[in-house]
């Protein structure tokens, strides 16, 4: 895409948007099973693995399927049933892509689980799932071990790697005895898929179940945040030549749902690295593997600002897409991306239960619209509260019982598993491939970029979330459920049915075992997100924090988000987290985590006997930046210097342990 001006397309996308949801789909047959099937299956790339300083290594579609139809025997010979849980504790590598489809084709229910998780984590999730088998390497294998003494119900461990025979089964020993042919189960769209625990980022964590169908309701956020994916909206014909990666965890909602399934879905490689993040190495892969489209977080964008402001100059970038989410990106990342990288970012919003529902689009090419939350709505512009639909047809061709048009669960026309995803404009252009045909080859790809280029794409506004996706009814209401004016904080919300009044393919079944948790969550209809938001005159989202996050200082209300943002463009600020500090008088004073950057953490250690005062003297700069950019309230009244902040496993800063913190040194102080 060139990085010319976008239009603003946004309103003609949600108004012709209709889902299309088969009673049968199964996510491992649409992401690997039909792929396999085609005749190039052996030469297509599903995973490369990246080794640091070592060639990487391949594997096709058809090796994944046919390690997967081996491993789904192994687990029916050893006693997994449909709907059995499977614990799934494993790194980014073709093992575990292998483990995901094998599970997901059996009809059980796969469970993933960080790696990151001690013996106390696994035994929590393994027991509350009651979880017969579990498969892990040797990085995870001691924890799991020591977990099993309590969870009666975990009958197998099949271990990989170094240690492996101290599991009950040996993974490759396993494979070898089963037969490499497998009969998929015909799951129903509605059937579980997925157990996926909650980041734990406001509690306890919960088991939040998730059907096939929600890889379906994640279609259209994927296609629009990588700026379509590779595909060519005006010849939606012509293949993807896609590359994805994400230093996202495979057993966390971004790393599976948002990065390992759909790229296999479209059937385009991902690359598999089992390493920390590093941000030389992050560019490194980037180049190495010629990436094109990628999902990297806030805190890993900010660390390779910092790492290596200049990076084209070293490594070759072909970045075509980017997605970021689990903060606010922040319009200094958001400068960095599109200078530096070459792309403009597109944020992103989602979470476990409802999972890709917000963000941008933009084509990669430049903002036209005013960036403040004030902008005004520009002529003709769909209402803020625009329902999305679902499938993209053309505007002027999609009334909700047009003849032909199949009813909401039939397969659209192009096979029995074709989803489409975007088909707005041109629909009888001749030549055009019919709705629903294989966008890159294969008889069920589904159609992911029959779209009039005039149609596709909507600017991004450094800093906001962006918009609801098509397909996704996306608003922010007040705590009685009612939709809050434009500029007037609120909370992010969406409905249970789109436009048209069909049901959104992206919502989860519920909480594992919680039916009340999952009732708390809905005010009739309207799922509660739980963040904070303003939204705009043109309908964009600014995200203020979690609900709990946001506070009141001296009466004023506090949204972390902008301050935080404000202070990581100062070059000692590595990352930062603000939160209230008790204060008798006040209420609540602004105080903020700082970490620094490198060369200020160098520069401090060199203050011998004088560490102190350079503290006092980088707080009162960093204090008077704020102030310089923000409101007088909110800068920090107090900054504390840390190593680290306290993050979830995928990424999410955890104020909430700050603000206890806070709480408790109050208390000890006689303060509360």
């Amino acid at each position: 895409m060139s990085d010319g001006q976008v239009g603003d397309h946004y309103a003609a996308m949600q108004a012709g948007f209709y889902w299309q949801v088969p009673r049968h789909f199964n996510m491992a047959q649409a992401c690997c099973g039909r792929w396999a099937q085609q005749p190039d299956a052996a030469e297509r790339v599903a995973v490369i693995e990246h080794s640091v300083g070592a060639k990487p290594t391949t594997y096709s579609f058809a090796q994944l399927q046919a390690q997967a139809n081996r491993l789904s025997h192994a687990l029916a010979g050893l006693g997994v049933r449909c709907g059995d849980r499977v614990a799934i504790v494993m790194p980014q590598r073709f093992e575990t892509a292998v483990a995901y489809i094998a599970v997901l084709q059996l009809g059980a229910i796969a469970m993933p689980l960080s790696q990151l998780f001690g013996p106390e984590a696994l035994e929590y999730r393994l027991q509350d799932a009651a979880a017969s088998a579990a498969i892990c390497d040797e990085a995870s294998l001691d924890s799991l071990l020591t977990a099993r003494t309590t969870c009666l119900a975990l009958q197998t461990v099949i271990g990989l790697g170094a240690g492996a025979e101290r599991a009950d089964h040996e993974w490759h020993a396993l494979l070898a005895k089963a037969r490499e042919r497998f009969d998929a189960e015909d799951t129903l769209a509605d059937d579980p898929a997925v157990l996926i625990y909650t980041s734990g980022t406001t509690g306890p964590p919960k088991g939040a179940l998730i059907p096939h169908r929600a890889l379906i309701g994640n279609l259209p956020g994927f296609v629009c945040s990588h700026n379509w994916f590779g595909f060519d909206p005006a010849a939606p014909g012509r293949p993807s030549h896609a590359v994805f990666w994400s230093p996202a965890d495979w057993a966390w909602t971004g790393g599976l749902m948002d990065a390992l399934l759909p790229s296999l879905y479209f059937g385009r490689p991902i690359v598999a690295y089992n390493g920390r993040f590093d941000p030389r190495e992050a560019l490194e892969i980037l180049s190495r593997h010629r990436v094109t489209h990628s999902f990297l977080f806030p805190t890993a964008l900010k660390a390779m600002m910092k790492a290596v402001p200049h990076p084209r100059p070293r490594y070759a970038l072909h970045l075509q897409g980017l997605m970021s989410a689990g903060e606010a990106v922040g319009d200094a990342v958001f400068a960095y991306c599109r200078k530096e990288l070459g792309v403009v970012v597109n944020e992103m919003f989602g979470q476990t239960e409802v999972n890709y529902i917000v963000g941008n689009c933009a084509m990669n090419r430049a903002p036209t619209l005013r960036t403040g939350v004030s902008a005004l709505p520009p002529k003709g512009a769909q209402p803020a509260l625009g329902r999305p639909g679902g499938g993209l047809m053309p505007i002027d061709r999609a009334p909700a019982a047009a003849p032909g048009r199949p009813k909401q669960g039939a397969a659209p026309s192009g096979g029995s598993e074709a989803h489409a995803v975007a088909s707005v404009g041109a629909a009888a252009a001749p030549g055009r491939p019919k709705q629903g045909a294989a966008p890159s080859g294969g008889s069920e790809a589904h159609a992911v970029a029959s779209v009039g280029a005039s149609f596709v794409g909507w600017p991004a506004k450094p800093g906001s979330m962006g918009r609801g996706y098509p397909g996704h009814l996306v608003t922010v209401i007040d705590e009685q459920g009612d939709e809050v004016p434009v500029g007037e904080p609120g909370e992010v919300a969406i409905r249970r049915t789109d436009i048209h009044g069909h049901h959104d393919p992206i919502f989860f079944l519920g909480y594992w075992n919680n039916e009340a948790a999952t009732r708390a969550k809905f005010s009739g209809d309207w799922w509660r997100t739980g963040d904070v938001a303003l939204r705009d005159a043109d309908g964009y989202l600014w995200y203020q924090g979690r609900a709990d996050d946001v506070f009141k200082a001296a009466g004023y209300r506090i949204g972390p988000g902008e301050i935080e943002n404000c202070l990581v463009k100062h070059p000692a600020v590595l990352n930062c987290a603000v939160v209230p500090k008790p204060d008798a008088a006040r209420g609540a004073l602004v105080k903020a985590y700082v970490v620094l950057s490198p060369d200020f953490v160098a520069a401090r250690a060199r203050q011998t006997g004088a560490a102190a005062q350079f503290d006092l003297e980088l707080i009162a700069t960093l204090q008077e930046h704020v102030k310089g950019k923000l409101a007088p309230y909110e800068y920090p009244k107090e900054i504390e210097f840390i190593d680290q902040l306290p993050m979830t496993t995928t990424g999410k800063v955890q104020r909430r342990v700050l603000r206890v913190q806070e709480e408790e040194r109050a208390r000890a102080a006689g303060q509360l």
